[in-house]
């Protein structure tokens, strides 16, 4: 959890987007070490494979390790007029008036928003793996709909 100012909340998952890093890391590093192993002919019939085929093998697996990354793309943004949530794929802009409650059910990977509407949106950005950082999260979350609540009463 990063607050950098008083009345903005800035959440970004913590443990996810370090195995991420280490496993696109690894990714890029093996893919490396297979290009390299692939050199002429290994014997009577078999493929010949030259610097572009290895190339290749190594752009697959930068192109995998981004693919990888892509999983550190949540975070949410959220002051007392709103919330901004964006998600592995989309995201959203909502006001604190179209959200009845900010819910972090018991086993659930992540935190989750229901909408007046009976709608549920996930906040990936806060995620039960992170802990800690992730109940100071809901609370400061909660906080902030409470203050929007405060707000729109008076």
């Amino acid at each position: 959890m990063n607050v950098t100012q008083p009345d903005v909340l800035r959440v970004r998952p913590h443990r996810i987007r370090l195995v991420c890093w280490v496993a696109a890391a690894l990714v890029v590093i093996v893919f490396t070490a297979v290009a390299t192993s692939l050199r002429g002919p290994i014997g009577e019939g078999a493929a010949t494979f030259q610097a572009g085929d290895q190339w290749a093998m190594i752009g697959l697996g930068v192109l995998l390790a981004l693919g990888v990354l892509s999983l550190t793309r949540p975070r949410v943004i959220a002051d007392t007029r709103h919330i901004r949530i964006r998600n592995v794929v989309g995201g959203y802009d909502l006001p604190w008036e179209v959200v009845r409650a900010v819910r972090f059910e018991r086993g659930a990977p992540w935190v989750t928003l229901e909408l007046q509407d009976d709608d549920i949106v996930a906040v990936m950005a806060v995620q039960a793996a992170d802990k800690d950082r992730a109940v100071a999260a809901v609370q400061a979350l909660r906080a902030l709909l409470d203050a929007s609540r405060a707000a729109a009463n008076g």
